[in-house]
């Protein structure tokens, strides 16, 4: 049975592509009666012709993607592209490594935990890119000593 035109004339009252219209199946009789756009209406307000939805791009293997970068999957050395440094610049590597070490040192001091004087001599040696990283700092302290007695 053709309903070329009856899908056309269903087209144009519901303001879709032809291709969207959708024609139940167990009422083809009577959309292949219907010749008059009055009678598409009636069909369209019994739910036996109606506009299907938009087809949109699905987002739900970006979202668990996504999901799983979060948790720190799929970040390894074979997903990585460009250089090393293009990733994060050399200063921002510098600042995350830098600030916490003397939030570490000044910490010390204020604990009067290291003596002014041991905290300059790190303070430089951090500066000079001495320490990789808090860690190493306080193992460097335990190591030379250099903690005040309690």
């Amino acid at each position: 049975m053709n309903l070329r035109a009856q899908r056309k004339m269903a087209a144009k009252i519901l303001k879709v592509g032809e291709n969207r219209v959708w024609i139940d199946p167990e009422n083809i009789d009577n959309v292949s009666m219907a010749i008059r756009k009055e009678d598409i209406r009636a069909l369209i307000k019994s739910k036996a012709i109606h506009a299907k939805g938009v087809v949109g791009t699905s987002r739900g293997r970006t979202r668990s993607l996504a999901e799983k970068k979060r948790k720190g999957q799929k970040r390894g050395e074979g997903k990585r592209r460009g250089a090393k440094y293009s990733r994060m610049s050399r200063k921002q590597l510098w600042i995350h490594k830098i600030r916490p070490i003397r939030r570490v040192l000044s910490g010390l001091r204020a604990r009067r935990a290291i003596t002014p004087t041991v905290y300059r001599k790190l303070y430089l040696m951090a500066k000079g890119g001495a320490f990789r990283n808090t860690a190493h700092v306080k193992s460097y302290i335990k190591e030379q000593k250099l903690a005040k007695k309690r």
